[in-house]
């Protein structure tokens, strides 16, 4: 299993219409084959920045939704709403506690 962690951030005036988009297809991204959990969090000092934490089985699980209209869709609504460029991070979980 691993993690993929992606940090946005967004134009102020643009988060409500990302929240609503992450809402509508929050459940059709978590039950994309191979992804464990789905989370997403808001920076505490700068409320513009957003990460999503989602747990995938394996990469090609994770290439396989990248590849799909699901996540063209997704992303299409998404970057339009930025002010910055994303980051992201494939990380191997290493330990756990909790």
């Amino acid at each position: 299993m691993f993690v993929r962690i992606v940090k946005m951030s967004f134009q102020p005036e643009k988060i409500e219409e990302f929240l609503n988009n992450f809402n509508t297809k929050k459940e059709f991204i978590r039950n994309s084959p191979g992804c464990r959990l789905l989370e997403l969090y808001r920076d505490k000092t700068n409320p513009n920045i957003f990460f999503t934490y989602s747990y995938w089985d394996a990469e090609q699980d994770l290439e396989n939704y990248r590849n799909s209209d699901l996540f063209k869709g997704v992303w299409a609504q998404t970057k339009v709403l930025f002010n910055d460029k994303p980051l992201a991070w494939s990380v191997d979980k290493v330990a756990s506690l909790p």
